[in-house]
């Protein structure tokens, strides 16, 4: 079982990052081999609605410059995604939003029966749309979306400061082992 893992904060090792290592201990617990990624300082350009991928039908991106296939090709190669964002004005980053875009035409229908998640740090408010965001494109990829015992968000704004929030340390525990339950049930 593999869970790639994509940090979208321009924080190397920012709350994004802390949140989603709360989980992937988890999974790494449980026997997950996890794949993290962090994309949050590249340069990925968000989708030009170009359409030449679902032509293609090939789950590759045309637009050059990028390790957007490479994010693509580690998403088909998973059996769970997780997507990481911080909360920027009550949205995605744009890292975050560029991966979805893209990785949302060019992999059509191969993401169906895979496992997501999101993972997101806020310092106070809008985590719930970057939540949603998130979801929305797990859900139109026809993925199984896994929950927590609450929104899986980490509440923090300097770097580090997530692991005060015994609640959100919690979600994301709890939130790993869920991940893992699935997968292994997916696999029986």
């Amino acid at each position: 079982m593999k869970v790639v893992l994509f940090n979208g904060s321009p924080r190397k090792e920012g709350n994004t990052y802390h949140c989603l290592n709360i989980v992937m201990d988890e999974l790494k617990a449980a026997g997950v081999e996890c794949d993290y990624n962090w994309i949050g300082m590249e340069k990925l350009q968000g989708c030009t609605a170009c359409m030449k991928c679902v032509d293609n039908d090939d789950q590759k991106c045309v637009l050059p410059g990028d390790k957007m296939n490479e994010y693509i090709e580690k998403m088909l190669e998973s059996d769970g995604i997780i997507i990481g964002s911080p909360t920027y004005f009550s949205d995605l980053s744009t890292s975050t939003k560029a991966l979805i875009e893209r990785a949302g035409y060019a992999t059509g229908g191969h993401l169906k029966y895979k496992v997501g998640a999101a993972v997101v740090a806020v310092r106070r408010a809008g985590a719930n749309h970057v939540f949603s965001s998130i979801n929305y494109f797990f859900l139109i990829k026809q993925m199984f979306l896994v929950g927590s015992s609450y929104w899986n968000m980490g509440i923090g704004r300097a770097p580090g400061e997530v692991l005060d929030d015994k609640e959100g340390i919690r979600t994301f525990k709890n939130l790993g082992k869920n991940i893992a339950f699935l997968l292994k049930k997916l696999k029986q």
